[in-house]
């Protein structure tokens, strides 16, 4: 292996962090996503590199991206590095720094989807580059697949899917944010929306109508008796419930016909998603019976909790990767949020685990940042990890 440290030499603080700026700079909330200035943008970026380049063009202003490291087989093993170009919006509460800024602060960067996952996306685009300006030819696949609405429905994941275009790969890492930490394993998710409809009246004659809020209240006091039927996972532990959002009626002298409310379950490896589904709607029928509302159920976003074994030799691989390497101590665990890898593993059936520069617990939060050390860190790990995983020709 051709000695790393003078390798990460070449890895340039000032322009990385230009490029990462450059990235934040660009308005990805979704919806609606238009993750294709993103990809344009790391186009640009890479305008004069070695390293080829495919936009993969989905309409509406969003699109995939797959950048290739240049003279390698995909008879060899195939590493792919993923990221998706999509933020969540802004929220309500006023951020101190402007969002789409880049602005930097001692060593943090802040801006919408400086940790959650443009920091990531930029360390993994730059280890490759990098690689490719020293010369390093990798004997097996090395590939970057930037996709589109991972925050929404996973629809770029989906896309790279169904057409196949990494069906070869043998391991994958995910950049979403660990604190330069190993997850091997992350929950799925299934969100729901739940409606009762009932039958509106003067709110002064409230027995002539069906209050769809009080039979959404039956329902929502039975949920927060419902046990999960679930063998605890190692990693993850137990699965959680969130009512995240309620909705209902028109005025306050009116008896309401209809109510909604949002659910986040998040599940563990193992749980039987069809048998939660079916124990609602049961639930519904009992309330429907009684109180003569009707309901209907709603399925946002379903996407299954996926882990990959301590043991896995990728996974070990990793672990002595950072220490030899990096000095890095790192200790595989799991993550509550889903990412893309609950498209590709299913599909894939390859070892995959998150590797990124951005804090758990500021993804989504207003002020958003990463820290610039760890960024830097980031990029040096990919570079070492594709090296160690692939082997130089």
């Amino acid at each position: 292996m051709q000695k790393l440290h003078s390798i990460y030499e070449m890895v340039d603080v000032e322009e990385s962090v230009q490029f990462l700026q450059s990235l934040i700079q660009v308005n990805s909330v979704n919806p609606d996503g238009n993750e294709k200035r993103v990809a344009e943008a790391i186009q640009a970026f890479l305008a004069s590199s070695k390293l080829q380049v495919e936009l993969d063009d989905l309409g509406n202003n969003r699109a995939n991206l797959f950048v290739s490291y240049p003279d390698t087989k995909t008879d060899e093993k195939y590493l792919v590095y993923s990221g998706h170009f999509d933020t969540v919006p802004l929220g309500k509460v006023e951020w101190q720094h402007d969002p789409f800024s880049g602005e930097i602060v001692g060593n943090k960067m802040y801006g919408r989807g400086t940790t959650d996952m443009k920091a990531g996306v930029a360390a993994m685009i730059l280890a490759m580059d990098y690689l490719s300006r020293a010369g390093v030819k990798l004997k097996g696949k090395l590939q970057f697949v930037g996709t589109a609405g991972e925050e929404v429905d996973g629809y770029g994941a989906k896309t790279v899917v169904q057409k196949g275009q990494i069906d070869k790969a043998t391991a994958m890492v995910i950049s979403e944010p660990s604190e330069n930490e190993i997850y091997t394993a992350h929950k799925g998710c299934l969100w729901l929306e739940i409606t009762t409809n009932g039958k509106t009246a003067h709110g002064s004659m409230p027995d002539q109508g069906v209050n769809a809020i009080l039979a959404m209240n039956d329902f929502i006091n039975g949920l927060l008796k419902y046990e999960f039927s679930y063998t605890p996972h190692p990693i993850l532990g137990h699965p959680t419930l969130n009512i995240g959002t309620i909705e209902g009626g028109v005025k306050t002298n009116v008896v309401p016909d209809q109510c909604s409310v949002t659910l986040d379950i998040r599940t563990v490896q193992g749980q039987d998603v069809d048998r939660i589904l079916k124990d609602i709607e049961e639930m519904l029928k009992v309330i429907a019976k009684k109180t003569k509302a009707t309901y209907q159920i709603k399925i946002i976003n379903r996407m299954e909790s996926v882990s990959t074994k301590e043991s896995n030799e990728f996974v070990q691989m990793a672990v002595r990767t950072g220490k030899k390497e990096l000095n890095l101590d790192l200790n595989p665990t799991g993550v509550n949020y889903y990412t893309d890898a609950s498209v590709y593993q299913p599909h894939l059936q390859i070892p995959t685990f998150i590797f990124g520069p951005g804090h758990p617990k500021l993804a989504h939060q207003p002020d958003e940042y990463v820290e610039i050390d760890k960024f830097i860190e980031s990029i040096r790990y990919f570079m070492a990890l594709a090296i160690e995983y692939l082997g130089e020709k």
